[in-house]
């Protein structure tokens, strides 16, 4: 029997995933959860072998979570069932130590195939998720972000205006925004925001606080 705990932060899809994994004769929904932090106290008291992941959810997201899990429940395959396929979001999960990752249109049957494979320790990806993974890597390497790129991100983790940034670097706006764009490009986001995080992921800035 594969002790399964699913993790969404919407009652309706949680249930309704609950429901269909536990009337499979060899799944067993031992816990549920409504965000990441949840997730790793049902983990804790409950010890599955499989935890169905949903990413964007409030309090903790699913790859903080996942990240916890790996070091903490290294055992626990992590199956990450999401609406999301960008690529930022796909290679956050994987780094972060989830064993697959599908999209929330997958057919009920083929999830519950999906938890078992990923039980025995099995890479499980959604076909649009291996089409994304395999042009990332027979995609050219993509430049490191250079030092002044740094310098302008570490002004918008600070929480500085572009305009800010300009003054404190002695260069125009225009350029600013230039070299956001370059960033974005190069660490595979679209926003400010998933700029700062992803670059303190990789080390690339240091985090809050330190």
């Amino acid at each position: 029997m594969i002790r399964v705990v699913v993790v969404d932060d919407h009652p309706v899809v949680r249930g309704g995933l609950v429901g269909w994994l536990d009337a499979q004769p060899d799944l067993h929904v031992v816990g549920e959860a409504g965000d990441g932090a949840e997730a790793l106290v049902q983990v804790a008291e409950l010890e599955p072998d499989v935890v169905l992941m949903d990413l964007r959810m409030p309090r903790m997201d699913g790859v903080t979570a996942i990240v916890r899990l790996a070091a903490a429940h290294p055992a626990v395959r992590v199956l990450v069932l999401t609406t999301y396929d960008t690529d930022a979001d796909i290679v956050r999960a994987v780094e972060a130590g989830a064993t697959g990752y599908l999209l929330k249109d997958t057919p009920l049957p083929q999830l519950a195939e999906a938890v078992r494979a990923a039980a025995r320790g099995e890479t499980v990806l959604a076909p649009p998720v291996a089409a994304r993974l395999v042009s990332r890597m027979r995609a050219p390497a993509v430049d490191a972000p250079t030092a002044r790129e740094l310098e302008v991100l570490a002004g918008v983790a600070r929480g500085l205006t572009n305009a800010e940034i300009g003054r404190q670097l002695f260069i125009g706006e225009a350029t600013v925004k230039t070299h956001l764009l370059r960033l974005f490009a190069k660490l595979g986001v679209d926003d400010r925001t998933r700029a700062v995080l992803v670059a303190v992921e990789r080390g690339l800035l240091p985090s809050p606080g330190r």
